[in-house]
């Protein structure tokens, strides 16, 4: 793949500077063969024009040329002298002439003035007017004339020959350059394949950043690769979250199934034998087994529709207070928790709130119940509302707390248990954190998870720490 690129981009710089050899040699003829048909108004130019049409301020007195004022003008403003001559080469009359110009010319000497400078700095021009010759001698060292002899055969092969060498030499330094400059460019798109074909294939491994036009994608490409990696580690503890809420499920399921199932089967074959108190007795365990079933299946649909924010709310105006009185009061007349040790501690006398009172009522039960439960009948479990001061955030001034909200509601539920092992703190408001315990009629193992989940709905915060052997503390922020 990196030889590839590399070749590609040779060829097209090859491609490149070979179509601009050809339109640079286009350019170049099209020049040389408009200036051979124009005549481009070179100083040379401008000085053979002006003698070759110098005729029209010449006349003839007395059968000898003389030259007009506005020729005479003319000549001086070029810097130049003429001179006329018979068809014998005699001269005949002089304007502006040197003092050392010859007189006299024979055929071989006229080709010789105008073809060579007759001396430093003066060109010599050819004209003819009313049968007589005429010389005239620019003095300007800006002027010159060159006479050279060519072949046209030779002269084309020889350009030829220079535009293949000066096409060879192209593509050589093409080649070279490119060459460079390809190895550059390509090199680092050959490692941003490679960490393409990586991440497609779930390899997240960090790429070296080059200096050059490439550095902003390989940081952007090292930021994707671990963000993936991040999401990657998020998916396969999700889902083995997953295998394993399944895996608790099923066994949850299946421990009062196989009661149910075993119960049935033990009535139907001895329903003769049985006396009256067995089946009430199992009947009892049937339906008990099957009330359990019917709270499991309700718990996986209300935590389900809490996490996808798919339950309805019905909210009202509740005094917090003697709403979570009235919760404490009728656990405690409940006759398993009657004898418990259960303290409710309010350091504020109202605090009003929207909620939904039957969700808030299965939060807050679901927290004592969890104290009660999975400790010791001598726990005790304390629950305290205070009106605190809401913490500033990173982006709020302690000014714009007054203006708004003054208290917040906090809810503290603690008790002196067992308490929680730090390596389960992470897991604890997960879905069956707590295992296959079937054995208390109070709870699913759903219940913390739904209650972390029912209070989140009400926009408010619940934090749990504990310490093994000294008890577990749950805050809500309301």
């Amino acid at each position: 793949m990196k030889w590839k690129l590399t070749r590609r981009f040779l060829g097209s710089v090859v491609i490149i500077v070979v179509i601009v050899g050809i339109v640079n040699t286009i350019l170049l003829f099209s020049l040389l063969v408009y200036r051979s048909i124009n005549n481009f108004e070179t100083e040379e130019g401008s000085a053979e024009t002006f003698s070759r049409t110098f005729s029209q301020y010449i006349e003839l007195q007395n059968d000898k040329p003389v030259i007009k004022e506005a020729g005479l003008e003319k000549l001086r403003e070029m810097n130049a002298w003429i001179q006329f001559l018979n068809n014998k080469g005699d001269q005949v009359a002089a304007f502006y002439t040197p003092e050392n110009l010859q007189k006299e010319y024979s055929p071989i000497e006229l080709v010789q003035t105008y073809k060579y400078q007759e001396e430093a700095g003066t060109t010599v021009f050819v004209g003819e007017a009313h049968n007589f010759s005429y010389l005239i001698g620019v003095k300007n060292k800006q002027i010159g004339r060159y006479v050279f002899t060519y072949d046209y055969d030779k002269i084309f092969k020889n350009i030829n020959i220079l535009l293949l060498l000066i096409l060879i030499v192209d593509i050589i330094i093409a080649l070279i350059v490119g060459f460079i400059f390809g190895k550059k460019l390509t090199g680092p798109l050959h490692l941003l394949i490679d960490g393409i074909q990586q991440l497609r294939e779930r390899r997240f491994k960090k790429i070296p950043i080059p200096n050059g036009v490439y550095e902003d994608v390989f940081r952007n490409m090292n930021e994707l690769s671990l963000k993936l990696n991040q999401y990657e580690k998020e998916r396969n503890q999700l889902d083995q979250m997953r295998e394993e809420w399944i895996s608790n499920v099923s066994h949850d399921m299946k421990t009062p199934l196989a009661s149910i199932q075993g119960y049935a089967e033990l009535m139907q074959d001895n329903a003769n034998d049985l006396t009256q108190q067995e089946m009430k007795g199992y009947t009892s365990i049937i339906n008990r087994q099957s009330k359990y079933m019917s709270n499991l299946l309700d718990d996986l649909n209300l935590t389900m529709r809490l996490r996808n924010q798919k339950l309805p709310f019905h909210l009202e105006t509740v005094n917090i207070v003697a709403f979570i009185r009235e919760i404490t009061i009728e656990l405690l007349n409940d006759q398993q928790f009657s004898a418990r040790n259960v303290e409710f501690v309010a350091n504020v006398e109202k605090a009003v709130h929207k909620v939904d009172k039957r969700l808030w009522k299965r939060a807050i039960v679901n927290f004592i119940y969890n104290a009660l439960v999975h400790n010791d009948e001598q726990v005790v479990v304390k629950i305290q509302i205070d009106s605190v001061y809401p913490q500033c955030g990173p982006q709020q001034k302690s000014s714009d707390i007054s203006t708004n909200s003054a208290y917040h509601t906090q809810i503290t539920i603690t008790d002196n248990g067992r308490g929680i092992p730090s390596k389960d703190l992470d897991q604890v408001f997960e879905r069956y954190y707590r295992g296959t315990n079937t054995t208390s009629i109070h709870g699913t193992g759903l219940g913390l998870a739904i209650a972390r989940d029912i209070i989140i709905a009400h926009n408010a915060t619940v934090d749990l720490t504990s310490s093994e052997n000294k008890g577990t503390t749950i805050t809500i922020l309301l």
